[in-house]
């Protein structure tokens, strides 16, 4: 039987435990302060790689909706530090490296924040936002995605959904980060602004790729088990020849997805399994996670 963590049973271990876990992180930002990218730049690097956008106010089951237009000034503020950024061959991107901890001092505001497998209100929430376009964008890419957490629930019924579900990325200052490092010869920029509706983010690059990324879910069901249901799918990178035949490079599982749904949903849709399916599929969504899923 699996044992809890100290930290879930009390305040101050879970408190104490946080600060250890920022205070490690801030050591390794220190010692390897050089392999982070920094700089910006207003000038845009010639060649787009992908560019995607999402809608910043979404009616969010009976969640307030204030907190989605507080999200709107808390992702202005923390795209203002990412912007123009310039990841060089051999770089790594944090996000909480660049846009600091987003407190109410800075001018942040309470949005929604997903925690312990509930939406709360907290200041700064709805920043993920930001590194689920981030996360989007590298995928369509060579980069690579070197820590990512993604949340283990779903918390509401798909509401104007465009990108697979799984696809984006969690935060939590300072240890919960997004990072991606650039394994490649060429120099890579991320640009980000707000219009009337949206987030928009454009991944470019100085030389243009020879090749393009397209994205595919696949075995995507909902199942339930006893009371609990879960919702699954896969998502496969293919790379593609840009020029002359377009074929079809590689294709690659990056991400196998198995989350404790918190709404119910249509009965005809879910597939019943029991204990013994569920453990396989939780082994299923680890082999991705350990990288034993063949490319071909």
């Amino acid at each position: 039987m699996l044992r809890k963590p100290l930290s879930s049973y009390n305040i101050v271990f879970y408190k104490t435990a946080v600060a250890v876990r920022c205070l490690g992180r801030r050591l390794r930002w220190g010692l390897e302060s050089g392999s982070y990218a920094k700089e910006r730049t207003d000038e845009k690097l010639p060649y787009r790689v992908y560019k995607h956008q999402s809608v910043l106010v979404r009616r969010l089951g009976d969640a307030d909706l204030q907190l989605q237009y507080n999200k709107v000034t808390n992702i202005k503020l923390a795209i203002g530090r990412l912007s123009g950024l310039l990841i060089r061959p051999g770089e790594t991107f944090s996000f909480f490296y660049l846009v600091g901890n987003t407190t109410k001092r800075k001018g942040y505001l309470e949005g929604m924040l997903l925690s312990n497998g509930e939406a709360r209100k907290g200041i700064g929430g709805g920043i993920c936002q930001i590194a689920n376009l981030i996360h989007w964008l590298c995928l369509h890419s060579p980069l690579t995605v070197t820590e990512r957490h993604h949340h283990g629930f779903d918390p509401f019924p798909d509401s104007g959904r465009v990108v697979p579900f799984g696809s984006g990325a969690s935060l939590f200052y300072n240890y919960v980060d997004y990072q991606f490092r650039n394994d490649t010869p060429h120099t890579f920029q991320l640009l980000f602004w707000l219009d009337d509706k949206c987030l928009n983010g454009d991944l470019r690059v100085e030389e243009e790729l020879p090749y393009t990324f397209h994205i595919q879910e696949r075995e995507h069901e909902f199942v339930r088990c006893g009371d609990s249901f879960y919702r699954k799918n896969e998502l496969w990178q293919n790379k593609i020849k840009k020029i002359g035949s377009g074929d079809l490079l590689e294709s690659q599982c990056i991400q196998r997805n198995l989350s404790l749904v918190k709404y119910i949903p249509d009965p005809d849709t879910c597939r019943k399994v029991d204990g013994e399916e569920l453990e396989a599929l939780r082994r299923w969504q680890q082999e991705a996670a350990d990288g034993r899923v063949p490319a071909f």
